[in-house]
């Protein structure tokens, strides 16, 4: 009985732990009203098709279809919101923008559990929606993507030749390092909680994570990247960028001293730096 007993406390124990890392990996849905009213230039509420064919909800700011356009890609649990410093501080600097919100966010349809591919794929959806666009002359565009936008921006490049530059901002190497992290962070053992939620995960979303890595596809891209990660981010370390550098020694690192996960922006000359990068010929 003894046996028994201590099974059944193990199974209820991992089930208990199971729903909460199921609870921490599920994408808050956060709709949003606030359009920024102080810009030289009007934001556009629009929508585009995803490929499951519902609508994606993006702000445009244009000024000019002979410019180039920079597509903005928030973070997990956020949404159009988020990029607003950019669109602010990027928006008469160069470019035509588009900042949306990644299914299963903000305003944007669900489709089940969100992940990487499906930021990925929204981001191809955005562009295939700028140059869809018949009154756009120039046909260059730009990403900047910011956490799990930052990662997907780099899977976006390696499948799409016509992103020419891409921005990451606290993008990580490989996704089951991270949430790896974030799970020890909760001090839950990785042997059998973590182990079994992994194979879970892969089962669920059919996902072969190594295949679809950041730090195993950014060699294949065409484009040019600025990495740029804080020192101090604990949400993804640093570790994970010096990892995407090594394996793209062309692209450019940043390492901003004494930055987190979501604060780099506010480093002087910060917007300076990214319109150079993506400006410079």
């Amino acid at each position: 009985m003894t046996i028994f007993y201590f099974f059944l406390i193990l199974l209820v124990i991992s089930a208990v732990l199971f729903y909460f890392m199921l609870r921490a990996f599920k994408n808050p849905v956060n709709p949003h009203n606030n359009i920024p009213q102080d810009l030289e230039l009007k934001i556009l509420e629009v929508n585009f098709p995803s490929i499951k064919g519902q609508d994606i909800y993006a702000w445009k700011v244009e000024s000019n279809p002979d410019l180039p356009t920079l597509i903005l890609v928030h973070g997990w649990g956020r949404n159009v919101e988020r990029m607003t410093p950019y669109i602010r501080k990027l928006c008469c600097r160069g470019f035509n923008m588009l900042a949306f919100d990644a299914r299963g966010h903000g305003n944007s349809h669900s489709d089940g559990p969100m992940t990487m591919v499906k930021f990925a794929e929204d981001t191809g959806s955005a562009i295939e929606y700028v140059l869809g666009d018949e009154k756009q002359k120039n046909k260059e565009i730009s990403l900047i993507g910011l956490s799990i936008g930052g990662a997907s921006s780099i899977l976006a490049a390696s499948r799409d030749v016509r992103i020419r530059k891409v921005v990451t901002v606290g993008g990580f190497a490989h996704p089951l390092e991270v949430m790896r992290k974030q799970i020890k962070d909760r001090y839950i053992p990785y042997f059998p909680f973590t182990w079994i939620f992994f194979k879970f995960v892969k089962w669920r979303t059919g996902l072969d994570f190594e295949a679809i890595a950041p730090v195993n596809n950014i060699a294949k891209a065409k484009a040019d990247f600025l990495l740029i990660h804080g020192t101090i981010d604990k949400i993804v370390p640093l570790e994970q960028g010096l990892k995407l550098k090594k394996a793209q020694p062309k692209a450019e690192l940043w390492e901003i001293p004494r930055r987190g996960h979501s604060n780099c922006h506010l480093e002087k000359g910060f917007w300076d730096k990214i319109s150079g990068f993506l400006l410079d010929k």
